[in-house]
């Protein structure tokens, strides 16, 4: 699993943005990862365990499996 802060999230749009913790560009988490994984919000700097995945479609990256780290 890969580990990170988060960088922010609105929960009013949905969606926010993880800053990874070996660097790179930032990962992109959805309203419904977070569903799935029980968890009702994240706050700006809460530190995250999370799994990549590539949407077939249109080839973007998201978090999913997300966990508290």
């Amino acid at each position: 699993m890969e580990q990170g802060t988060v960088k922010w999230y609105n929960e009013t749009k949905g969606y926010g943005f993880i800053q990874p913790d070996n660097g790179g560009k930032d990962v992109f988490v959805h309203a419904t990862a977070l569903e799935r994984a029980g968890m009702r919000g994240l706050r700006e700097g809460q530190k995250i365990s999370y799994e990549l995945q590539t949407d077939q479609r249109t080839g973007r990256t998201s978090a999913v499996n997300l966990q508290n780290a």
